[in-house]
């Protein structure tokens, strides 16, 4: 017999993925992948039995829960699902997914609307990072429809800011979790950064590459795959990471000079398919790799040795992110004052989700 959980299905930025109330779901972690798994469809090329897009940037999943914290509303676990192994990785968030969850507890009753716009404080748990979304709430209610653009979502929807907070070094312990601005891995120099998201920074020219590359072209490269996981692997270990062999983090992200005039060009493997866009924190990790003097990216960035606040264009293969930075030297180093961006989300669909009863296991 079928059994049923209560679901959403949202975009969030350039992703898309299920979202979940915690109480919905089984308690114990084992049994509860098991039924995420099953409501994507995983494992299976096409995910033709689940709700999963055949893509990791449609396999993903929100699970959100009141907060016990202070300075939060809502506590929200990212959840990535494997499309062809049985795999459900808790190893990193994602910044797209995220500006969903704004909406979705406001509309759930996590979170009173408040007038015009409503701030939802957000402790993600994969990190333990804070996060606040402002939500377009005219006459009380959650507003999907606006002006705003993102570069690779077509048409418009409302605007939806996100302020960071903490974020630096949230998953490897330090900013720069090395301990060095640049070094070298199997003879390639790499900034490896986190600032919200675990990268590491290569200059496509180091692989023979232009850095203009389709995503599908990259892909399709046998030889390149395997010198960046090569160096992935190695990476993981410096950057307190463990074996990352079954991990979806660090990211690989190939930079290059922008052709239109943005602070830096991008290709991101996230990290074995090549991103059709780039991951909202990879963009913030990357823009502040930029900022700091000396990095893989600084060195081509048009971005070179700025300080103080400002605004980062990175370029991806289906456009620009803008990122907003606030970067200082301090008496310890680099010192993040301030990172934000702007995103859209909506909501596509409400309802139950019918899984296998073999999912929960034995009765």
């Amino acid at each position: 017999m079928l059994r049923s959980l209560a679901c959403t299905l949202m975009r969030g930025g350039t992703s898309k993925g299920l979202f979940f109330d915690a109480r919905d779901l089984p308690a114990e972690v084992t049994t509860r992948n098991a039924v995420l798994l099953a409501a994507m469809g995983s494992p299976d090329p096409r995910q033709i039995d689940g709700m999963g897009g055949a893509h990791p940037l449609t396999s993903k999943i929100a699970v959100i829960s009141p907060s016990p914290h202070e300075n939060a509303d809502v506590d929200y676990l990212f959840l990535q699902a494997a499309i062809e192994k049985a795999e459900l990785s808790d190893s990193q968030t994602c910044g797209n997914i995220l500006a969903g969850v704004g909406p979705w507890a406001i509309e759930h009753d996590f979170v009173a609307p408040r007038g015009a716009l409503t701030p939802v404080r957000i402790r993600m748990l994969n990190t333990g990072a804070l996060a606040v979304a402002h939500v377009p709430t005219p006459n009380n209610e959650v507003q999907y429809e606006g002006e705003a653009r993102i570069d690779g979502v077509p048409g418009t929807a409302a605007a939806i800011a996100i302020d960071f907070e903490g974020i630096a070094g949230s998953s490897c312990g330090a900013l720069l979790p090395t301990g060095s601005v640049f070094e070298e891995i199997n003879g390639v120099a790499v900034t490896c950064i986190d600032n919200g998201m675990p990268v590491v920074v290569l200059n496509a020219a180091d692989f023979g590459k232009t850095g203009g590359e389709a995503p599908d072209a990259l892909e399709a490269d046998g030889d390149l795959k395997a010198r960046i996981e090569a160096i992935r692997l190695i990476a993981g270990q410096r950057m307190h990471l463990g074996d990352v062999t079954k991990k979806t983090v660090p990211k690989m992200c190939l930079v290059l000079p922008s052709q239109a005039g943005h602070a830096i060009a991008t290709r991101t493997f996230i990290p074995h398919r090549v991103h059709e866009a780039i991951g909202v924190l990879g963009a913030v990790s990357v823009a502040t790799a930029c900022m700091i003097e000396g990095s893989v990216a600084a060195q081509i960035s048009r971005a070179q040795g700025r300080q103080g606040a400002c605004r980062l264009d990175v370029e991806h293969p289906s456009g620009f992110f803008t990122v907003e930075m606030d970067v200082v030297q301090g008496a310890k180093g680099i010192e993040i004052k301030r990172a934000a961006l702007l995103r859209t989300a909506r909501k596509l669909m409400e309802g139950r989700i019918f899984i296998h009863s073999a999912a929960w296991g034995p009765a």
